[in-house]
């Protein structure tokens, strides 16, 4: 049997082993596959995984022998679904596994804006502690989470892991989701969030009605002390309104793990705006989601092959 990774470089650059894929077959790894030659490394693969490769009918019908698509992340915009129940290719996904990351991150930019940790050890670094003539100084106004209002957009499983975080820490949560649920104590509608959040986190998935639910409306409801966070869709947001924002002072910060092309534009509106925030796409990428990742895709085969595929997205 012969497997086909065509991107494995964003799962792993080096750092983790291949063997466990190996065991099922002839395999073949390229770290990145540009789009005109998908169908040219496929071949007569029968297992193919990826994680950001488009997949076409045009690739499908060029690739007769192809039967199982893995996808190497849990989203699977790349895939054509339709096309692929067509020619009878199964396409499976890596739902949660990087819940515990993604949460992390969250809090990571939240506890960036409220200490500004950065900022000072750069200030300390450059010798203004050497030269201060007190115990102590702050370069900006410093914020205390606790009692401050986190407003959660979307409420799967990153969502409710960032509200029991967000608990410990005191704050107060409140959240829009499409999925009403009995765990929710604080369930309000868009405006609302918007207009009472101190802190909002965005964890919809990206749809016709989620798209740019972040634009210059709902950003006019906000407090001028509020901040964003974005570590699930680049489109959640319309990027120019959201840099518009933060130069007026309409908000007070942006940050975000992902942008609406990846990798980012140069005339991205948010590389110049102020106190914005960027990581690139990296909520995922701790060593032990990986590995928790490539766990999954590696039972997801065993499952495919014995006759009872698991985590099937084109059902």
């Amino acid at each position: 049997m012969r497997i086909t990774i065509l991107d494995g470089n964003a799962l792993n650059p080096g750092d983790l082993s291949w063997d466990c894929i190996k065991s099922f077959g002839e395999l073949t790894v390229y770290p990145r596959t540009p789009q005109e030659l998908v169908a040219e490394r496929i071949g007569d693969s029968e297992i193919i995984l990826l994680n950001k490769i488009n997949i076409t009918e045009e690739v499908l019908s060029a690739c007769p022998k192809l039967k199982y698509i893995g996808v190497m992340a849990t989203g699977y915009n790349v895939i054509d679904l339709e096309a692929c129940k067509k020619h009878n290719v199964v396409v499976t996904n890596v739902p949660s596994y990087s819940t515990a990351g993604v949460a992390q991150l969250v809090f990571a930019f939240i506890s960036e804006f409220a200490c500004h940790t950065q900022l000072h050890s750069d200030s300390v670094m450059s010798g203004d502690w050497i030269k201060c003539p007190d115990f102590c100084y702050w370069k900006t106004p410093l914020i205390e989470l606790e009692g401050k209002t986190l407003g959660i957009y979307g409420y799967g499983s990153i969502g409710a892991r960032v509200a029991r975080i967000a608990k410990a820490y005191g704050m107060k949560v409140i959240v829009n989701t499409r999925t009403p649920k009995e765990e929710i104590e604080n369930p309000v509608d868009v405006s609302t969030l918007f207009n009472e959040s101190d802190f909002i986190s965005l964890h919809a998935p990206l749809t016709d009605k989620t798209r740019e639910v972040v634009n210059k409306s709902t950003l006019f409801l906000m407090k001028k002390t509020a901040y964003i966070i974005n570590t699930a869709r680049g489109p959640l947001i319309n990027e120019k309104d959201v840099a518009d924002a933060l130069n007026s002072g309409k908000i007070a910060g942006y940050a975000a793990d992902v942008v609406c092309q990846e990798p980012m534009s140069k005339d991205n509106p948010l590389l110049t705006a102020k106190n914005c925030i960027i990581t690139p796409h990296i909520a995922w990428a701790a060593t032990e989601t990986r590995k928790r990742l490539q766990g999954v895709v590696v039972e997801n085969i065993k499952k495919y092959l014995a006759g009872n595929p698991q985590n099937v997205v084109n059902k």
